[in-house]
């Protein structure tokens, strides 16, 4: 009977946990702060470059004015070194952007991230940038502490100090919640092949012992309004001590993102990953 009195004391202790968790949507906030920040990291990253020519003047102008901006949470005047007619990998517009901008804004007071190049160059008009950056946040909500860590690989189009398009390379975010959020490690390729089949794997690395853990997983096509109206995830136990799923690549090139979560009663860990389909 005390056994079972724990048990059912477990299961509840997740549930409202967990339901916490989903139902204020920290999972997905991680989908637009990783958009917005790769926007946003720009600024440190092309002054760094080392490929033989120091970027052009306008540019480093343009930096740094993005940079005052976001420090600042302007957003009027971020968006001015924006190009009306912006666009980046998953649909995102300068409409959107704002909107992602003010959602983030709204739900993450700490944020920290890191820039650095790995190569830029000149091509026709454009000074053209590919960066990886990492990114460190907090946010605080009814006395629960959610914590995030993502790197971000983009490659950057400027043109007449604006930001016209984004490429998305890859994307790593981890997202975590709870005194002892479990620790997980994740098997998935960053690229696969139209039709191929693919491993999605987050396993729980640390023994179960007599712990509930409860858990979730979703693929889904990236897409701008995937970041203001995110995904729920629904979730069920995990006996096995993690996620293993089998995925089938789409038989068309497209950009998709893996989301799993894992909850125990005294932490929670959420992961996402970009996967690329080519032909």
């Amino acid at each position: 009977m005390k056994k079972f009195l724990s048990v059912s004391k477990s299961i509840s202790v997740v549930y409202n946990y967990s339901k916490y968790f989903l139902n204020n949507k920290s999972i997905n906030y991680a989908l637009t702060l990783l958009l917005s920040m790769s926007m946003l990291n720009i600024m440190s990253s092309i002054t760094k470059a080392q490929t033989g020519e120091n970027p052009p003047q306008e540019l480093v102008e343009a930096i740094t004015e993005i940079e005052k901006a976001a420090n600042e949470r302007n957003l009027d005047k971020l968006l001015e070194y924006y190009s009306e007619d912006f666009t980046n990998t998953d649909g995102l517009t300068h409409t959107s952007l704002s909107e992602a901008l003010n959602q983030m804004w709204s739900n993450y007071a700490q944020l920290r991230y890191t820039t650095e190049i790995e190569s830029w160059e000149q091509v026709g008009e454009q000074q053209v940038a590919n960066t990886v950056t990492y990114i460190r946040g907090t946010q605080r909500n009814k006395g629960r502490v959610s914590r995030l860590n993502s790197t971000l690989r983009s490659r950057q189009y400027f043109q007449n100090q604006q930001l016209v398009r984004q490429e998305i390379i890859s994307e790593k975010t981890q997202l975590t919640s709870g005194l002892n959020p479990p620790k997980v490690n994740v098997i998935i390729p960053e690229q696969v092949k139209v039709g191929e089949k693919y491993n999605f794997d987050v396993i729980a690395t640390e023994p179960l012992e007599d712990k509930l853990l409860l858990g979730a997983v979703i693929e889904e096509r990236t897409g701008s309004d995937r970041y203001i109206n995110p995904t729920t995830l629904e979730l069920e136990p995990l006996p096995a001590g993690g996620i293993y799923k089998l995925v089938t690549a789409p038989r068309l090139a497209d950009n998709h993102w893996l989301s799993a979560i894992l909850v125990r009663g005294d932490g929670i860990t959420m992961v996402t990953r970009r996967v690329n389909i080519s032909r």
